[in-house]
């Protein structure tokens, strides 16, 4: 069972989530997509690929299984938990995105 914790680190597909925090602020953010970096939405938008991708497999690798084919149930599991990680993890960045437009919205100028 140990040797299945280094398998959900390989959530290494979503390693674009660790250039978000590389931004300090807005002009951080236009300096990086002005310079040809990948900008905040393009980064977004990868990452949401990625935790499509990872839940499409999982799809696939319990259908698999479920229609009697040679799926090994210990890597059915650890799709499914990958996925369910990375979703969540997407949850909680939403969150956070949701909570910063909101605190923007209650600024006065």
């Amino acid at each position: 069972m140990a040797g299945f914790i280094p398998s959900l680190g390989s959530l290494g597909s979503l390693g674009s989530l660790g250039s978000l925090s590389q931004t300090s602020g807005v002009a951080g953010g236009a300096d990086a997509a002005a310079s040809g970096g990948e900008g905040f939405g393009s980064v977004l938008k990868t990452a949401l690929e990625q935790v499509n991708q990872l839940s499409g497999s999982a799809e696939q690798q319990v259908g698999t299984m479920i229609n009697g084919g040679s799926a090994d149930v210990s890597q059915v599991m650890v799709a499914v938990e990958k996925a369910d990680v990375a979703f969540q993890l997407m949850m909680q960045v939403r969150n956070k995105i949701v909570n910063a437009y909101q605190d923007i919205e209650k600024m006065q100028f």
